[in-house]
């Protein structure tokens, strides 16, 4: 096993209460040898922290107006955790942090990149029941030649389904990396050389038992482990 000072740490942005998602991912976290830290609104640091990786988790609604339009559905939004998590994804860009952003994750990737929303998508399916699923019963065709496609080394994957909103409109940069049969967005990441970014919609945390979904964990700590050797995130600054 390799020594404490050389894993990774990796941040998990999430709600203030330590909801069973966090726990999971921190779990997938350390059985591939990365540390982690819970980071969420209110948060004070005990000590000075440093963080070689991202993920931001599920949840909340992100607010509409953080792309520019009015809420058109009802739902529970968390404005702390927008600033907060917006926040970090401007240093995390800064400093060429890898990011895996899950469910609401992949789409404030989506937002603070300059895109946008379908705020409802339950009328919209044809193909897909808009009941959840907890399960890897969702078919999820991936997009050939992309980053998730290698990091997965296959052309379908079964995912879960959580989720009422999808990616409309992409943001800057970023490329669609997996479909459903509705043909909605269920990967994005982002184009070309430089920082390491991929948001997926479905929930890989609760799809440990399968090797394909601990992949996309793997792939986030080996990026993380790489830029650990490149410079450090200080936490304290935030």
């Amino acid at each position: 096993m390799a020594d404490a000072d050389d894993r990774p740490l990796i941040g998990v942005a999430g709600p203030t209460r330590h909801l069973f998602d966090v726990r999971l991912i921190r779990l997938a976290l350390h059985a591939l040898g990365a540390g982690s830290v819970h980071l969420h609104p209110g948060q004070q640091l005990p000590a000075p922290r440093q963080i070689d990786g991202l993920v931001i988790a599920g949840g909340d609604h992100v607010h509409p107006r953080h792309y520019h339009q009015l809420p058109q559905v009802k739902a529970a939004y968390n404005p702390p955790r927008d600033a907060l998590e917006l926040a970090l994804l401007d240093e995390a860009r800064q400093r060429s942090l890898p990011v895996l952003g899950i469910c609401r994750g992949a789409q404030l990737l989506n937002i603070h990149r300059g895109g946008n929303l379908h705020q409802n998508i339950t009328p919209m399916r044809r193909h897909t029941r808009p009941r959840r699923l907890i399960t890897a019963a969702q078919p999820v065709r991936l997009v050939p030649r992309s980053r998730l496609s290698r990091v997965l080394r296959r052309r379908r994957l079964g995912a879960n389904r959580m989720h009422s909103q999808s990616i409309h409109e992409l943001g800057e940069g970023l490329r669609v990396a997996a479909r459903d049969a509705d043909h909605f967005v269920q990967a994005i990441e982002n184009e070309g050389p430089g920082q390491w970014q991929l948001g997926v919609q479905w929930h890989p945390e609760y799809l440990l038992y399968h090797p394909a979904h601990r992949q996309l964990f793997r792939a986030l700590v080996e990026a993380a482990r790489r830029r650990k050797t490149q410079g450090k995130v200080d936490l304290t600054r935030r």
